[in-house]
């Protein structure tokens, strides 16, 4: 019986077991069952985004920017393709060994794409670890392709300026976005890493050129190689610009003033187009193409001589003598004097107990308004400066342009300065003195104007008074050639004056250059009728200086030599404004330049059709 109950117990325990194992199965599988239909039905659209993601990249394309091109269709600024070296940390399980084997053959650093990589918010988003390879990088990195998964490289446009340093002023650069940029952007198309026109043309125009970006989408093995594209939106081209600038006349002028200082504007007076605009020491645009280093960018801005400033518009200097044009416009209008009246210069005038000097030391004798022009004899302006008050003498130098911005499109136009009693009273809090208004009338003093200023002063005198809004965009238009823009001349006002008194003021200009006693005579042209006047700007007080040589002077002492002039005298094509810092005397350093610009344009511009519109 023991047995059979022992035998009976075994039994039950058993069928049991292979209950609880039967339904242990079953629960398995209907887990499985369940968990196979959760993946594949529930959460199947989810996992297959996962999976195609894994497989397929998006790749952005950035888009062309539009080229720029000067006044007669010449081709000034492209793009050209660059090679980017880019690494996605998803693809790469040895970070060190890749590096390493990159940094073998290509300059890069290290520490620094760590430190990217680190801080990327994703790592499947691609890692630029450098720009604009050589042909040899590239070659390398194709080499070894195999041995490095993960790396790849991208092919993007590059700002390509094809006449370096020429122009460039005036084209300006690209460079980096910054975060700040970026936030301030409400609606925009850019990303970190993108560039953007950061100066000049690229940044004035930076809405027109820019274009948009595309995308790629693209098949990728485990290695992050790409294996096809299944999907490409092409990127739209950025617009072109047609300039008013000559490019041969810029880079003519370019080479006129290679170891110089300062800024040269040529204008054309019949609408207010800019043909060439010089400002030196320049830079070359190519260098921030592709980013610039830390130190590079650090040593350029912190450059005794300032490179990256537009000297052209945003340099402000005394206008010596040229500012005898509006002191003489000035005398006539408002009655003090006439063409025929008389002063004698002795050398000095004397205002009280003081005494200010003529740049002839033993004086010109006799002088009436013409020939006080032609040999630029101060004293003569002195008394009629004199005459006049500073508030009436500014109110003609306002009236001629200086003082106010010209308006010209491109950024960062200083306004120059033209004293008055209340500005004195206001930004010194102190009352005028009769000897400054002696200054003014001179050019000197407060007195500060802009290179594009003066050119465009000289335009409304040879032009018979209108004052234009300088303009250096022609048009505008798609890489199809269709016009969708185009810039009309802005008149901006007129020379208060009447036409006689431009009539003499030109005449007087005339013999600045042509009588054998002008200052200006050394840019006088065989068959060309030039008009200008010469200045020379006082750094520091004559009294300091007036006994040595230019030489025993030392460079940042030296005066300021300006000419600004316009040409052909009874009917204009040009107008230029000439500065050489610390040049010395504008008819010896500045007057040359501008006769040998003149000459150029002129007899380029009579020999062949101009293609201008």
């Amino acid at each position: 019986m023991k047995i059979g109950g022992l035998d009976r117990n075994f039994s039950e325990t058993i069928k049991v077991r292979i209950i609880v194992f039967t339904l242990f199965i079953a629960a398995s599988f209907s887990f499985l069952i369940l968990r196979l239909w959760y993946l594949q039905v529930i959460k199947s659209d989810e996992l297959k985004l996962q999976a195609e993601n894994n497989r397929i990249r998006m790749v952005p394309l950035k888009a062309y920017r539009g080229k720029i091109f000067d006044r007669n269709g010449r081709e000034i600024i492209n793009n050209r393709p660059s090679f980017n070296l880019s690494i996605i940390p998803e693809y790469i399980k040895d970070l060190d060994r890749i590096l390493s084997l990159i940094a073998s053959e290509v300059n890069v650093d290290t520490e620094k794409i760590k430190r990217e990589i680190k801080n990327s918010s994703t790592p499947v988003q691609s890692i630029v670890i450098k720009k604009d390879i050589s042909w040899d990088e590239v070659a390398f990195i194709e080499e070894h392709g195999l041995d490095l998964p993960g790396v790849f490289l991208e092919i993007e446009p590059m700002r390509n300026y094809l006449y370096g340093e020429t122009g460039s002023h005036i084209f300006g650069y690209l460079g980096e976005i910054t975060k700040t940029q970026l936030d301030g952007l409400k609606v925009s198309d850019y990303r970190l890493g993108d560039f953007i026109g950061q100066y000049g043309i690229e940044k004035r125009y930076e809405s027109v050129l820019k274009g948009k970006r595309g995308s790629k989408y693209v098949e990728v093995d485990v290695a992050g190689r790409e294996l096809k594209v299944f999907k490409q939106i092409d990127p739209d081209f950025g617009y072109n610009l047609y300039l008013t600038i000559d490019i041969e006349l810029q880079e003519e002028v370019e080479k006129l003033f290679e170891g110089k200082n300062g800024a040269v504007v040529a204008i054309d007076p019949k609408d207010g187009s800019i043909l060439a605009m010089v400002s030196k020491p320049s830079f070359d645009p190519n260098l921030f193409a592709g980013g610039v280093s830390k130190t590079y960018w650090s040593n350029i801005i912190n450059d005794a001589y300032k490179p990256l400033q537009n000297r052209a518009i945003q340099g402000q200097y005394p206008p010596g003598s040229v500012f005898k044009i509006v002191t003489a416009a000035a005398g006539l209008e408002e009655g003090v004097i006439t063409p025929d009246t008389t002063i004698d210069c002795h050398g000095y005038f004397k205002l009280g107990k003081k005494s200010y000097r003529c740049w002839k030391k033993g004086g010109h004798g006799r002088m009436e308004l013409r020939n006080a022009i032609i040999q630029s004899c101060d004293v003569y302006f002195y008394t009629v400066g004199f005459r006049l008050g500073i508030d009436r003498l500014s109110r003609y130098a306002f009236g001629f342009g200086l003082g106010s911005p010209t308006d010209i499109d491109i950024e960062g136009e200083k306004t120059g300065l033209i004293p008055t009693e209340e500005w004195k009273e206001s930004v010194k809090g102190e009352p005028w003195i009769l000897g400054e208004t002696v200054s003014a009338s001179i050019g000197q003093g407060f007195n500060l104007v802009t290179p594009i200023q003066m050119a465009n002063m000289l335009a409304a005198v040879g032009n018979g008074g209108t004052l234009y809004k300088p303009k250096i965009i022609r048009k505008v238009d798609t890489t199809d050639g269709k016009l969708i823009n185009k810039t009309d001349s802005k008149i901006k006002g007129s020379l208060s004056v009447s036409q006689k008194t431009l009539d003499l003021i030109k005449d007087a200009l005339h013999g600045v250059v042509s009588d054998q006693r002008g200052t200006g005579r050394a840019s006088n042209i065989k068959g060309i009728e030039v008009a200008g006047k010469t200045g020379t700007a006082q750094v520091i007080r004559m009294a300091e200086i007036e006994e040595k040589s230019d030489e025993e002077i030392p460079y940042e002492f030296r005066d300021h030599a300006w000419f600004a002039a316009f040409a052909p005298y009874e009917n204009p094509m040009i107008a230029v404004a000439v500065l050489v810092e610390h040049g010395g005397h504008g008819g010896s350093a500045a007057a040359p330049i501008a006769g040998k610009l003149i000459k150029s344009y002129i007899e380029s511009h009579q020999s062949t059709s101009n293609k201008y519109e």
